[in-house]
């Protein structure tokens, strides 16, 4: 792997050196400048062409928005956003990310050491997959699917395996059927979807394209407490459907979304009857809290074959393991397309580990949802 050239962009000298000392931990990372504002940083990228550019929410003179808009028109590149943990900085952040942001991280700040450990950890981590995002992905002309015009890409997955719960851990795969057969075949009385980096675009792309009458959706995102609310409240705005973050007991509704907060898993369960949203803060799973794996093996043990799952772009592989516990109950899976995603980590392993019976561009899982929902 060749080292990442990144470029840091903050108004603030400290912020600066703190952001640089964090990313040369890393020995697949370079920091080859820095840069105090807008226009210092654009001399910086005509003369360096950085592979990465980590950038300040807000600066002097042309802030932060102003010159992503900008150079998503004119040079785009993978950004990463660097946000204070503010409420006007959230709703700047998610902007951001509709800008064409890969992702953003909240700017260390002073305390215990393990938190800024973990924050290191994370800049690091998201800085690096950013490098090798798919900016072609973010925005294309309307009407144009990731497989080209009139297309609808479908790649269909092996049978996925099925493992017995006895002593000998015999893996027995389960009869192929058409996957189209599958897929429309079926009308779920849950939805179940996961997502990360990219996820921002993603989830509500399909969200707001889904028609008003729908059985129950239930949502992670891989995204800071501070945001999920905020991230929420968007796309309830663009939606036919009532989108919220979820609440430990909130009730599982029709024509309702319910969108895990940050720093909590969400499980679902069947009290006195009735489903309902259960959160915790169990220790993370692949690096994440909340995590797909937690929802979607939830999602399997209470739903079986009555759910759909859906695994968009997103880094890492959080939601394999889950999205294989749905296919082996009977619950028909979509994964994003390859083309399509952002990041192709989190449907890729899903995909290899047998657990989409699918593959659809982003502008076709809405779609192909409100077919199965005609069903019922």
């Amino acid at each position: 792997m060749s080292t990442i050239r990144v470029l840091v962009v903050d108004d603030s000298a400290v912020m600066r050196k703190i952001l640089t000392k964090i990313l040369d931990q890393d020995p697949d990372l370079d920091v080859i400048a820095t840069a105090s504002n807008a226009e210092f940083a654009q001399q910086k990228i005509d003369k360096l062409k950085p592979d990465v550019i980590t950038l300040d929410v807000n600066m002097p003179g042309m802030d932060g928005l102003t010159f992503l808009e900008k150079l998503m028109k004119t040079q785009p590149m993978p950004v990463v956003m660097v946000s204070s943990a503010t409420e006007e900085n959230c709703e700047i952040t998610l902007r951001a990310l509709e800008l064409g942001a890969i992702d953003f991280v909240c700017k260390p700040r002073a305390g215990i050491d393990a938190t800024l450990e973990e924050q290191a950890d994370e800049m690091i981590y998201k800085v690096k997959h950013a490098a090798s995002a798919n900016i072609a992905a973010r925005k294309r002309p309307p009407g144009v699917s990731s497989a080209g015009p009139n297309t609808t890409a479908t790649n269909s997955a092996p049978p996925a395996p099925s493992f017995s719960r006895g002593g000998g851990g015999t893996a027995v795969a389960p009869t192929r059927v058409s996957n189209e057969a599958a897929i429309t075949g079926i009308a779920p009385a849950l939805i179940a979807i996961g997502t990360s980096t990219g996820g921002a675009d993603a989830l509500p792309a399909v969200l707001s394209a889904l028609p008003a009458q729908t059985p129950p959706i239930v949502a992670v995102i891989h995204m800071p407490a501070q945001f999920t609310n905020s991230f929420a409240k968007r796309i309830d705005r663009n939606s036919q459907i009532t989108v919220e973050e979820a609440w430990h007991g909130a009730p599982l509704r029709k024509n309702h979304a319910l969108i895990a907060p940050g720093d909590q898993h969400m499980k679902l369960a069947k009290v006195n009857g009735k489903y309902e949203v259960l959160l915790n803060q169990e220790p993370k799973v692949n690096r994440h809290r909340p995590a797909v794996d937690v929802l979607f093996e939830s999602v399997a043990e209470l739903y079986g074959k009555a759910a759909v799952g859906v695994i968009l772009t997103g880094m890492g592989n959080d939601g394999a393991k889950g999205l294989l516990a749905m296919r082996n109950a009977g619950s028909p899976t979509i994964g994003q397309d390859e083309a399509s995603s952002v990041v192709y980590g989190m449907p890729r392993l899903a995909h290899e580990a047998g657990a989409v019976q699918t593959q659809l561009p982003l502008d076709k899982i809405a779609s192909r949802l409100a077919r199965m929902l005609r069903k019922r």
